[in-house]
């Protein structure tokens, strides 16, 4: 059985939110799932919790998911990072890779979201 473990889901899209804590609860039940709707709100969950994995919209209020990303990056150089975007551009997925950020394409695809869970274990 999968260790309990804690993700935070940043986007400010609160359906987005809703819709990959319910998928993420519902294959791992015992997990604790956190959002943010900002990169201001994220990172004072990340000053206050200890977090396994995040997840990132790119396309939000003040601070954008690539930026703010990097800076998660410099702070938590092992923790598995995603970039979970409808901007697909190839220039975004460039970008996140140079963040070393992974990248995960909307609409939420749940074999993805799984996959990159599964190999941040």
């Amino acid at each position: 059985m999968n260790p309990k473990k804690t993700i935070l889901i940043v986007d400010d899209s609160r359906l987005t939110r809703f819709m990959l804590k319910s998928l993420l609860l519902k294959n791992y039940p015992d997990w604790k799932v956190l959002d943010a709707a900002n990169a201001d709100e994220a990172l004072k969950i990340v000053e206050e919790n200890r977090v396994d994995f995040i997840t990132l919209d790119v396309n939000m209020p003040g601070m954008d998911g690539v930026t703010l990303g990097t800076e998660l990056r410099k702070r938590f150089p092992g923790t598995p990072i995603a970039l979970l975007t409808a901007n697909i551009q190839q220039a975004t997925q460039d970008k996140a890779r140079a963040a070393g950020l992974n990248f995960l394409p909307k609409p939420l695809n749940e074999e993805l979201i799984l996959e990159f869970v599964a190999n941040g274990e």
